[in-house]
């Protein structure tokens, strides 16, 4: 062991704003704004109506807003409850590559936005805040090789807690030894089993993300108190890496520490559905626009894919919405009949829809070596009932350099935001996926600023 916790948190607390370079700070920018549509495309849908209503009940009288949402203000620990909750509720927000367990956007904006409400921060304050989570979180991410999961954890429930400690932690103005009780705190707070998976309960799917953001406010207000926690809870012997994984590399968690922005990992999805589906999705549609062929006269599919997709993907009969997202050959069968890209193109109508059920059944997943988890490339093969055959090799799926402001505009078009201005208007809660609202004109003045303090 060599202090991997300690080292960690000395590098959180000393982070600034002025310490990231132009490029770092545009990316979080556009996780943020990207993870705040997430969240109020989401906000209207009943589960996350569910987790508004708790949090607006057990935690009134605080100065935190939850997105979408005209009601009043609540406790920090309830608005990142709840936005976390919500950022997760359509599988809209943010992820990395290679793949890390973490989610960049739903488990560290939500604590850092309620804390820095809570304390009037500004937008420098937030951005080096969300950057300083995700450095480590993905760093831990890293280290656990994904195999927290092999266990049946849900790996962003695990390292969720980690980045909204720091996070929240850093608007605190936590130092490193506080930073440090944080992540100690913190690591008795990771949860999150992915028996959902199984064929039920899919709403304790969204509920992850929101546990997780939760217990970042948490970690991080007990350890500004002075609470304290573990300083070995990562690498030590009962540590987080030998309780939640089979497998891990300590080295992962400093390595390049101070060097290199990880967060540069982040990207930003294409498809409302799991980020292992987005490369079978953009290849069906890419073949289908060369070709003119129809989802009627596709007779079947088959998709290549490491052993995990096979194992955990490969749901042939979604029992609801959750599960639809989470199907690959759902998701696929959806792509060939509906836009792919809209998220109102994901409801109940396409989970009954005997065209789309009926093409689902007929897409097999085959496993291939090798490949990253929910990445890399995947081989998709199209057989018409007339013989014709199409194959496309496809990578990743998720939006490119520039493509954010496309995905603005789509969501917008479906009666969903006006994304230039997400941050700065009030609330206005509608009834679907895409739902109009924004978060509360009281956070506008402090997250814009002046020239680079603006958030957009």
């Amino acid at each position: 062991m060599a202090q991997e916790t300690v080292r960690l948190a000395e590098y959180a607390a000393a982070l600034r704003y002025q310490d990231l370079p132009a490029p770092i700070v545009q990316q979080a920018k556009e996780c943020i704004i990207d993870t705040v549509a997430a969240g109020i495309c989401g906000s209207a849908l009943p589960w996350s109506r569910i987790a508004i209503d708790y949090a607006e009940r057990t935690g009134p009288g605080g100065k935190c807003h939850i997105l979408g949402r005209g009601g009043l203000a609540v406790q920090a620990p309830a608005a990142a409850l709840a936005n976390g909750a919500l950022a997760h509720a359509f599988e809209l927000d943010s992820l990395t590559r290679p793949g890390a367990g973490a989610h960049p956007g739903a488990t560290v904006l939500p604590p850092a936005l309620a804390i820095a409400q809570e304390c009037g921060a500004d937008g420098r304050a937030l951005i080096a805040a969300f950057v300083a989570g995700n450095e480590v979180m993905i760093r831990i991410g890293r280290a656990t090789g994904h195999t927290n999961e092999a266990r049946g954890f849900h790996a962003p429930g695990t390292t969720g807690p980690f980045g909204g400690a720091v996070a929240a932690g850093h608007l605190l103005r936590l130092d490193a030894a506080a930073m440090t009780n944080a992540l100690g705190i913190a690591g008795s707070l990771c949860g999150g089993l992915l028996e959902f998976a199984r064929g039920d309960g899919g709403m304790v799917k969204r509920l992850h993300l929101g546990r997780a953001s939760e217990a970042g406010v948490l970690a991080a207000s007990l350890a500004a108190d002075g609470f304290a926690g573990p300083r070995t809870v990562l690498e030590g012997e009962f540590g987080f890496l030998k309780v939640f994984c089979t497998k891990w590399d300590e080295g992962e968690l400093t390595r390049g520490l101070g060097n290199e922005f990880v967060v540069t990992s982040t990207v930003l999805k294409r498809y409302p559905c799991h980020a292992t589906a987005h490369a079978a999705v953009k290849a069906v549609r890419e073949l289908q626009a060369e070709h003119g062929f129809t989802g009627v006269e596709v007779e079947a599919i088959t998709i290549t894919g490491n052993q995990r997709m096979v194992e955990r993907h490969n749901i042939l009969e979604p029992a609801d919405l959750m599960l639809a997202q989470y199907s690959i050959p759902f998701c696929v069968a959806l792509a060939l009949y509906r836009e792919a890209r809209d998220p109102e193109s994901y409801d109940q109508t396409a989970l009954a829809d005997p065209q789309i059920r009926a093409l689902c059944r007929r897409v097999r997943l085959v496993p291939e070596p090798g490949g990253e988890h929910g990445g890399g490339a995947r081989t998709v093969t199209i057989t018409l009932a007339d013989g014709r055959r199409f194959e496309r090799r496809a990578e990743g799926g998720m939006l490119e350099a520039g493509e954010l402001p496309d995905k603005r505009t789509r969501r917008a078009s479906t009666g969903s935001v006006d994304h230039r201005r997400i941050l700065f208007r009030h609330p206005r809660a509608s009834g679907g996926p895409g739902a109009r609202g924004d978060v509360p004109a009281a956070l506008g003045p402090r997250l814009r600023g002046d020239d680079e303090q603006r958030i957009l």
